[in-house]
């Protein structure tokens, strides 16, 4: 687990040594045990440690380095071949490293460490792209060839590590944080009127790889993009993604032979991913997914010494504490607690933003910076999470209504009936048939339904002309899948636009941000593919009950009080009360001029909206954290946005 940045650039000047210093020290979180750079120039190839002059080059790589595997010297980045044409700066994990290098090995190669770094260097010098779909890990790693002068970039199917990349010098630059772009000093600021709307309107980010600026982008989840030297625009090319996840296709399976499959695949993977030359924890929130994680390690390193970390919320709602408690002493770890509480939003909000990069919409994700913090303060570097598991399984209530749309669809009104009675007695189910209508009602009377309920699609508070004149509109959260097989295809945007990118960002940043590698065993493309192909009652039965096939597979191996739970919390911060508690802190940001100087807010309407809020007449949501985040951040980065 790393922090890497770079360039590539006709002008064949590359980072001066001040710029390079700034760069480094933005990632230096990501990689505090070491760093290196190294540079490509018509006079050749050469790298280092230090910061004597500048770094000319047609292409540079700069790496920080958190040690996880192989902690010699010899593992250092970024990392040359033995036959000195290819070049590696690498961030992430290859679970399965162990056994391509065996495979290599008998191809031939040979190699001078024991790091998951010069397998990807050795691989692709002998299987070239097709290298890619054998890759199981995290990962984002830029690759330059000295020889035919080009920098390919790569990155994880699912996105877990950051990637992002900018126009600079008559070419580009690239790096695993935003923040690393922005210390060059000539990265624009301008803000992406689209990713605003999106934004402020429904929370959504990281969905159409872009950012917040306009002129940062993401490298796509599962995507190639390549750049060479000779190409007359200077831009990157995206050659297309080498896994893409199917729904199109369902197995003809017993429930029986599923569980029994999902489980070997599932433990298969928690053993991958406990592969680490350092200290593991658990981020434990006493769910399903996360027992299961801790369960399944406990299971395959009966003696190792596992930690495991939990968020306690002071509302009792919200605390699932006592079910991660369960399964503390179910697997003997050595467990902790954190328990943040409003005056920490106060004294963490600046820092949570800086490690964010972005404005984040809701205050959810400062339990899992604690978590992540706490893991730190007791020497963990690896930390195991559930992540990704729901967007699989269909955990969260409106996948559950996206299942009762798939049985109207194929005119089994009867069975949606009964899954509608049965799963809106469950706990945080209430709004099923509300949830319903995107999935079964046509866009034209969509509107009309926002309207009834008081939801518009211009809130009073957005300046609808400022948005229409760039060319920015609220995009429809749901729209008609293709098929009858609505869960499957709602599944399927979950993981790969409306939620998990950005959920995957916040993990990641979190637990960078206290130089912990975070790893998400469910997101393997062998789970995921097969998870996607089942029948849709497998993951949400006819009662309702979520993640069906997942809960009869830890059979034996998850206790039976974590299995027979029906509710849905997660790391959640309480709004209300801290909204309560805050409320002096909250006006005062709510009437700082960073947020008057937002030519798209309309500051009367929004402190009435705020007013309603905090007297109560109005229900409080996430759109006030939105407003307080965006402004922290515009003041921090020094977002510019056009009058």
């Amino acid at each position: 687990m790393c922090g890497i940045a770079g360039w590539m650039t006709r002008t064949g000047n590359g980072f001066s040594a001040a710029a390079a210093r700034d760069v480094f020290k933005a990632i230096e979180h990501r990689g505090p045990d070491d760093w290196g750079w190294l540079t490509a120039s018509n006079a050749g190839v050469r790298s280092g440690k230090g910061f004597n002059g500048g770094f000319d080059g047609w292409a540079g790589l700069l790496h920080r380095r958190l040690s996880i595997l192989d902690l010699s010297d010899a593992a250092r980045q970024p990392m040359s071949s033995r036959d000195g044409r290819l070049h590696i700066a690498f961030n992430g994990e290859i679970y399965n490293y162990v056994e391509l290098r065996d495979e290599l090995t008998r191809a031939g190669c040979t190699f001078r460490t024991r790091s998951d770094t010069e397998v990807l260097l050795e691989g692709f010098g002998y299987w070239g792209p097709d290298l890619f779909p054998r890759l199981v890990g995290m990962f984002a790693f830029v690759l330059l060839d000295s020889e035919n002068k080009s920098v390919l970039l790569v990155r994880d199917p699912f996105g877990i590590k950051p990637l992002y990349w900018t126009p600079w010098k008559g070419g580009v630059a690239f790096a695993s944080e935003i923040k690393a772009l922005l210390a060059l000093g000539e990265t624009r600021r301008t803000v992406d009127a689209q990713s605003l709307c999106d934004f402020l309107r429904f929370g959504t980010t990281d969905h159409r790889g872009t950012t917040l600026f306009a002129n940062v982008h993401h490298v796509r989840a599962g995507h190639v993009m390549i750049w060479h030297l000779d190409r007359p625009d200077g831009l990157p090319e995206d050659v297309g993604s080498f896994w893409k996840l199917a729904v199109d296709h369902e197995l003809d399976i017993s429930f029986e032979e599923a569980a029994s499959r999902l489980r070997d695949l599932f433990v298969e993977s928690v053993r991958l991913h406990l592969r680490s030359d350092v200290p593991i924890g658990a981020a434990l929130s006493g769910g399903v997914d996360s027992s299961a994680v801790v369960m399944a390690a406990r299971s395959l390193e009966p003696t190792l010494d596992l930690q495991t970390f939990t968020y306690q919320a002071e509302e009792e709602s919200l605390d699932e504490s006592h079910w991660a408690a369960i399964i503390a002493r179910a697997a003997g770890t050595r467990h902790h607690i954190t328990r943040p509480g409003p005056s920490d939003v106060v004294e963490e909000l600046s820092d949570l933003t800086g490690a964010q990069d972005e404005p984040f919409p809701t205050l959810s994700i400062l339990a899992q910076y604690s978590v992540f913090k706490l893991a730190a303060q007791h020497g963990i570097k690896v930390m195991l999470s559930g992540q990704g598991a729901d967007e699989l399984l269909g955990g969260y209530p409106v996948f559950t209504a996206a299942r009762i749309a798939s049985l109207v669809r194929h005119g089994r009104w009867s069975d949606a009936a009964s899954v509608l009675r049965r799963a809106s007695s469950l706990p945080g189910r209430e709004r099923l048939l509300y949830m319903l209508g995107p999935f079964l009602l046509p866009n034209a009377l969509q509107r009309p339904l926002r309207h009834l309920i008081g939801e518009e699609l211009w809130p009073s508070w957005l300046r609808r002309k400022w948005f229409e004149e760039r060319g920015a509109h609220p995009m429809d959260r749901h729209s008609l899948r293709r098929g009858n097989d609505v869960l499957r295809w709602e599944l399927l945007v979950a993981l790969t636009e409306s939620g998990l990118p950005k959920l995957l960002r916040y993990e990641d940043r979190n637990s960078m941000a206290h130089g912990i590698e975070s790893r998400v065993p469910f997101l393997t493309p062998a789970l995921a593919s097969f998870l996607l192909s089942l029948p849709e009652s497998y993951l949400i039965a006819a009662d309702g009950t979520t993640k069906a096939v997942f809960r009869e597979a830890m059979r034996g191996l998850v206790p039976n009080a974590i299995l027979d739970r029906r509710d849905k919390i997660g790391f959640n911060a309480p709004g209300v009360p801290w909204m309560v508690a805050l409320r002096p802190w909250m006006e005062c940001r709510l009437r700082s001029q960073a947020v008057r100087s937002m030519p798209f807010l309309d500051v009367d309407a929004l402190q009435q909206t705020w007013a309603a809020i905090a007297d109560g007449k109005r229900t409080f949501d996430a759109r006030v954290w939105r407003w307080i985040t965006l402004a922290e951040w515009a003041e921090r980065t020094g977002a510019q946005f056009a009058a």
